[in-house]
């Protein structure tokens, strides 16, 4: 009777959905669109914005770096600009043939027994138009991406930053320690962004799996509650619960992430063992 006892309830799956990003997630790195979309950054700061292009590589970088987006940075610092016509300029023009159908990753999706949802900084064209030629779409329940995050419109958001342009300094970028503005921008690596995604897609992080190649979103998810997947490096580090060098490599990396399966193999081993006491 104290055998049995033991082995009366298998335990449920410890995940019931799995967050992941898209880029440089999905596909990798070595893609290049990275490279290029931030090629495309940078110009939209020169051509658009006005920025020095002796000065724009450096203000890129640390925008990002303080900001999780590019873009983020930019409307902080009190540039004006409207969200389509930025997203146009950066994604519109990413090399998309550089990616192909992904047969492989596409039957570990499917096979996998969780909801799945897609939680991205992209907008949702960059984001549609990438899992389509990945051939990805249906393998998701939802996507949470920029409109998602960002719901008020261009023209009140830029009622918000009248006139900020004028007296930001660049050089207080430069400057360690220096108070930078608040961004009006909902994006990771910032708590509001998990925050609005777990309420919008009814998650809860203590039940969700969460894939990103961003060191300091996985940590920000960690703090979040989530259990955390580094993806591109096969080196965990803090905050990081698992690290894989591809997202190909979710079954040997993270065995009990397939808890079904597992649940099938633990009841029926627990019936052949009554089977054998009886």
């Amino acid at each position: 009777m104290e055998f049995q006892n033991q082995y009366q309830q298998p335990q449920m799956p410890k995940y019931e959905c799995l967050l992941f990003d898209l880029d440089d997630t999905l596909y990798p790195l070595s893609s290049g669109l990275s490279k290029q979309c931030t090629k495309n950054i940078e110009e939209y700061m020169v051509q658009r914005l006005g920025i020095e292009e002796t000065r724009v590589k450096d203000v890129n970088q640390l925008l990002y770096k303080n900001y999780g987006t590019s873009m983020a940075g930019l409307k902080a610092i009190g540039y004006d600009f409207d969200n389509d016509d930025y997203h146009s300029f950066v994604h519109g023009r990413l090399p998309y043939k550089v990616l192909r159908p992904d047969h492989v990753l596409r039957s570990l999706l499917v096979s996998l027994p969780h909801r799945k949802l897609i939680f991205s900084n992209g907008d949702k064209v960059h984001v549609a138009k990438t899992l389509g030629i990945l051939g990805l779409k249906d393998c998701f329940e939802g996507v949470i991406c920029f409109e998602t995050l960002n719901p008020t419109n261009n023209n009140e958001a830029s009622q918000f930053r009248s006139g900020c342009r004028e007296y930001f300094d660049h050089s207080s970028l430069f400057d360690a320690g220096s108070e930078l503005p608040v961004t009006p921008i909902i994006c990771k690596p910032f708590a509001n962004a998990y925050e609005e995604a777990f309420q919008q897609a009814n998650v809860n992080p203590q039940r969700t799996l969460f894939f990103d190649d961003s060191i300091r979103n996985i940590q920000a998810g960690k703090e979040m509650g989530l259990h955390t997947v580094l993806v591109g490096s096969s080196q965990v580090t803090k905050g990081a619960d698992y690290a894989i060098e591809s997202i190909h490599n979710i079954r040997e990396a993270i065995p009990g992430l397939f808890g079904v399966e597992e649940m099938k193999m633990n009841i029926q081993k627990f019936s052949d063992i009554i089977a054998v006491e009886a």
